[in-house]
């Protein structure tokens, strides 16, 4: 396990406050935000990286201004008598290009998908042509996402 220190806390903080709309961090901002100089701020992310606590950065892209309007979430139970089931729906759910999330559970549901569609029709579509037809399904539930209450992935630091 990696150690903190309170500047690699605050750098981390102030990252995930620009995730959650904290606004732009150029490095120098990012140092600033901090109190270190850009220098450290710059080692400090270097290490933090190499240690694989920082595993990269991304762009946040809002779907709905790309025209999907409609976020569905599939719990899948998987006929669990086939010795490749998991393996199985997972690869062939993957070719799916609309499924942005595939997540695996203990416990009452095996698969959860996330599947993003312009609206219903394109939704009817996938489920139909793509997402019935994929390996070992048991039973299905399907989920429509009404509202975003919460959605950060930011840890107490």
């Amino acid at each position: 396990m990696f150690t903190l220190d309170d500047t690699d806390r605050r750098l981390l903080r102030q990252l995930q406050a620009v995730g959650d709309g904290g606004g732009d961090a150029g490095l120098s901002d990012l140092a600033a935000r901090c109190g270190v100089t850009v220098a450290t701020a710059s080692r400090r992310l270097a290490r933090l990286e190499n240690a694989g606590v920082i595993e990269g950065y991304e762009a946040v892209i809002d779907w709905r201004a790309l025209g999907f309007a409609v976020e569905v979430s599939l719990r899948v139970n998987l006929d669990k008598t086939q010795p490749r089931a998991f393996d199985d729906f997972i690869d062939a759910a993957r070719d799916i290009p609309e499924v942005m999330d595939i997540q695996t559970f203990l416990g009452r549901v095996d698969v959860r998908l996330t599947v993003l569609a312009r609206d219903m029709r394109h939704y009817q579509e996938i489920y139909r042509d793509r997402i019935l037809a994929l390996p070992h399904i048991n039973d299905i539930e399907a989920l429509v996402l009404v509202s975003d209450v919460k959605n950060s992935e930011s840890l107490p630091l």
